[in-house]
């Protein structure tokens, strides 16, 4: 297979890491509710910059995934869809297609950095899903920036 090593003694194949892997979500794919709710509602776009802490898990993207979907979900969001890309140097960029706009997190090993992004409108509770994903994630230095759009 291209892009792996013959296994030896029954190791399992080594992938190289020569370029950003695009991992793709089963397919859940939804029909979006009408958004005339969300019309009337605030859109506010919460941008989030922390520190993962020593056992945080935003570099395994099982752990990173399960808590967005968590979090998105007790602050009332609904996931439409998602996409993943772990790069070589073990970043991670995830993305949830939410039925209230999007949540992005981008996650930087070499500088203990993490970004998210969560636009929201309609029915979601923001600060719920942002508390509880960094309560998840174990986040530290939390500087969050609330911004009215439209």
């Amino acid at each position: 297979m291209p892009g792996t090593e013959p296994a030896s003694s029954g190791a399992a194949p080594r992938r190289q890491e020569a370029a950003p892997r695009r991992q793709e979500a089963a397919p859940r794919r939804q029909e979006a509710a009408p958004r005339r709710q969300e019309a009337a509602a605030p859109k506010v776009l919460y941008a989030i910059d922390a520190t993962g802490g020593p056992d945080s898990p935003v570099h395994d993207l099982d752990a990173l995934a399960g808590a967005a979907t968590a979090a998105v979900r007790a602050g009332g969001g609904h996931i439409l869809d998602s996409a993943q890309v772990v790069f070589p140097n073990g970043a991670i960029t995830l993305v949830l297609v939410l039925a209230e706009s999007h949540l992005s997190i981008h996650t930087w090993p070499e500088d203990d950095m993490v970004a998210i992004d969560l636009f929201s409108c309609g029915a979601i509770d923001g600060r719920l899903v942002i508390d509880k994903l960094a309560q998840a994630l174990g986040l530290t230095g939390l500087k969050i920036t609330e911004l009215n759009r439209g």
